[in-house]
């Protein structure tokens, strides 16, 4: 099911991109981003975690400019 949303989400990103009417282009965009997300918040938390952890550890530190 992952795998389809994700086809579909790319399907629907380079229809909209190739699209000349831009309300539709933006409609398709939009689907395409809630496929994605729908896929990466869909039961599956660790990603996003993890993901929220990089960028945790990427930031500076506050006492760094103390």
């Amino acid at each position: 099911m992952d795998l389809l949303l994700l086809g579909a989400a790319v399907a629907l990103w380079f229809s909209g991109s190739t699209n000349s009417d831009d309300v539709w282009s933006l409609f398709q965009k939009l689907l395409a981003a809630v496929a994605l997300a729908v896929v990466l918040l869909g039961g599956r938390q660790i990603p996003l975690e993890l993901l929220a952890l990089g960028v945790a550890l990427w930031l500076p530190s506050a006492r760094r400019f103390q």
